[in-house]
């Protein structure tokens, strides 16, 4: 978060840093050096820690970041509940393949629920179950899935997308997940 009394100088200089980081982490992952985002953001390592005390401070504001933008997208207004299920699932899948670091990330945002991202986290697995929850009242997905089983799911799905450069195969092996998610024909 940007503080209002920011100078603009401060704010241009934070934005750079996230850029840089979110390019950095993205290639690299989590253990990628901070000198390295400095050095991309056209800045010193003290500017970079002067917005962010800590590597894992500025990774978590860059994931912050990514999942704000992911929920800004997600369809939950959507007559389709079905399609707005599988869109938005799919859709993080396919940052997982685009970011290394956000493949991580989901992981531990699926599974683990005590670990923090300023609530964004949160959201998303909230997101994920209204979509669900819609997409089951549709007759779209059976109806003894839980949140828990599809946020298992998303994220050995996002950890198997950052895995495969085979965009074919991550789709084909999506669509058999969905097909498994759908109600049993009697």
């Amino acid at each position: 978060m940007t503080s209002p009394g920011m100078r603009a100088d401060a704010r241009r200089n934070r934005e750079r840093v996230l850029a840089a980081a979110e390019e950095v982490f993205g290639e690299l992952g989590a253990s990628a050096s901070t000198e390295e985002v400095a050095r991309r953001a056209g800045v010193g390592i003290g500017t970079v820690f002067r917005h962010f005390p800590t590597k894992e401070e500025l990774y978590e504001a860059i994931v912050v970041r990514r999942l704000s933008r992911l929920l800004e997208e997600a369809p939950v207004d959507t007559d389709d509940a079905a399609e707005a299920f599988r869109s938005f699932f799919t859709r993080i899948v396919d940052e997982a393949a685009a970011k290394k670091a956000f493949a991580d990330t989901m992981a531990v945002v699926a599974i683990d629920v005590t670990k923090s991202t300023s609530g964004a986290g949160d959201k998303i697995r909230d997101t994920i179950g209204v979509l669900l929850a819609r997409a089951q009242a549709a007759g779209a997905i059976r109806s003894d899935v839980t949140k828990a089983e599809v946020m298992v799911l998303l994220a050995g799905a996002c950890m198997a997308a950052d895995r495969t450069a085979d965009v074919d195969l991550r789709n084909r092996s999506l669509s058999v997940l969905f097909d498994g998610l759908a109600p049993r024909r009697t």
